[in-house]
């Protein structure tokens, strides 16, 4: 693409003298630079990019891109006031805007959007349309699947990873980070979810109305003729509703009230109606189980109403979705049958609808295995621990993902914030401690990971919540053998 061509989405050239140059490539990392292309230099976190542009220089970069005011390069410096947000557009020029040409669903809230992408995709499939997704358990291109670093890729990434694709629908969840961060800036969604919104990333966001606004931001990205869906059953679903400044056909709302466009009936288990506007009802009988699932099952199904896909088709795809891995996964214990469940929940609302559905489902007893990120929220410990240890007989403290912060600090934090649980902080110890103590008809969640690698290691050797069941199962079966 000509520099020109390029430029012309970010601030005007200030020197007209810049040679109209070919440019091949746009990078952030100066040691990935190749000749002809752009480095755009970013603050971070850790470093700032601004300290490698003589190394990206050196690589071959043709242009430099940055916030600073940098005199006496030997390579044309375009200044920009934010060097993410340019980053973004950036992209979006350089891959010619993939986003207008493909159907887009962006999914954001805290809890959720990894089900109901996996649902989406599930009916899309099955109805013969093709689709990508983008989102925290991997990516899914063209068929492919490859591993995902963040829950919404980088904005360079991300334009890439669009143009890349030749999918007819991409479904992409957006997180607050990535909204933040700019790097969804300028795709075009033809429909934005709203889940739900819990106490979570406040170590990043100032509050939860500061957190709440800039998910809300997402809605700002629809299409001309692009529609919101949101639930309407969690508060902060009202709020969206109520600052959406959109055509009331622009909106499609999940809830109890006469002009909500899907009300959820009839609840039992993971058997529900739907009842749709125009008062057509639909029974559906989840595989997984629930009323968090129902309600992903719900946003999953009105999407694929609006989309113009048959409600039966919909509803025949919803009872074959065999669910996400590490999303309440289920697997029962060789020896006695109880149930085991692996799940992704990390917040006390997510916590709630795991261990209520145990009580539903009329478990015996129900275990709970869960610990902290290091380096993240640690104003919403508490309120977990506590719904933990009212809904569980047996509430047990592990580590999760250290983060930078010592075992040795972590330990001592998981016995602060105890009260009347346990401690075990080798996460597959408290797993194999539990799993040995429970019986028939006990429940146990061991929450946090999902299908998640491990970071550190363990005593027993597995890399996954998944793997150490596996094992611990696989050496009672050895043991029987040997008996």
């Amino acid at each position: 693409m000509k520099l020109n061509i390029l430029l012309e989405c970010v601030e005007k050239l200030a020197d007209e003298s810049i040679p109209n140059m070919n440019i091949e490539g746009i990078r952030t990392n100066s040691a990935a630079v190749r000749p002809n292309e752009v480095f755009v230099a970013i603050p971070g976190y850790r470093v700032d990019g601004h300290d490698f542009i003589e190394a990206a220089i050196k690589a071959g970069a043709s242009v430099i891109v940055g916030e600073k005011n940098l005199k006496d390069l030997p390579v044309p410096y375009i200044k920009v006031s934010n060097s993410r947000l340019a980053l973004a557009k950036l992209a979006c020029q350089f891959y010619e805007h993939p986003s207008r040409k493909k159907i887009l669903i962006g999914i954001t809230g805290t809890n959720g959007k990894t089900t109901t992408a996996f649902m989406l995709k599930y009916i899309l499939e099955a109805l013969g349309r093709t689709c990508s997704v983008f989102g925290t358990v991997h990516n899914v291109i063209n068929g492919q699947v490859s591993p995902s670093q963040n829950t919404t890729p980088d904005a360079l990434e991300l334009q890439r990873l669009l143009a890349l694709s030749e999918d007819e629908f991409v479904i992409m969840e957006v997180s607050s980070h990535g909204l933040a961060q700019y790097r969804v800036e300028g795709v075009e969604f033809d429909y934005c979810l709203f889940t739900n919104l819990d106490h979570d990333h406040l170590d990043y966001h100032r509050d939860m109305d500061e957190y709440f606004l800039v998910k809300a931001k997402l809605f700002n990205q629809l299409k001309p003729y692009g529609k919101a869906i949101v639930n309407h059953y969690n508060s902060w679903g009202e709020k969206l509703v109520n600052l959406l400044n959109l055509k009331d056909e622009d909106i499609c709302i999940i809830g109890d009230e006469s002009h909500h466009h899907l009300k959820i009936d009839k609840i039992k288990s993971d058997v529900f109606t739907l009842i749709f506007e125009r008062n057509q009802s639909f029974n559906l009988n989840l595989k997984m189980l629930g009323y968090h699932n129902i309600l992903n099952a719900s946003m999953a199904f009105l999407t694929a109403q609006k989309i113009g896909l048959p409600s039966s088709q919909i509803i025949q795809a919803l009872e074959m979705f065999p669910g996400v891995p590490g999303r309440f996964e289920m697997m029962q214990h060789p020896n006695n049958g109880a149930t085991i469940v692996i799940d992704y929940a990390h917040t006390a609302d997510a916590f709630y609808h795991c261990l209520q559905t145990a009580r539903d489902e009329g478990a015996k007893r129900v275990f709970h295995i869960y610990g902290f990120r290091g380096n993240r929220d640690t104003d919403k410990r508490k309120e977990m621990v506590n719904l933990s240890q009212a809904f569980s007989d047996s509430s047990v403290l592990t580590l999760d993902d250290l983060n930078g912060v010592s075992y040795d600090d972590m330990e001592q934090d998981l016995y602060k914030l105890n009260q009347s649980g346990s401690v075990i902080p080798d996460r597959t110890l408290a797993i194999k401690n539990v799993l040995d103590q429970v019986d028939e008809g006990d429940w146990v969640f061991i929450t946090g990971k999902g299908a998640e690698t491990y970071q550190q290691q363990f005593e027993l050797p597995t890399a996954s919540d998944i793997e150490t069941v596996q094992y611990i199962f696989q050496q009672l079966n050895e043991g029987e053998m040997f008996l």
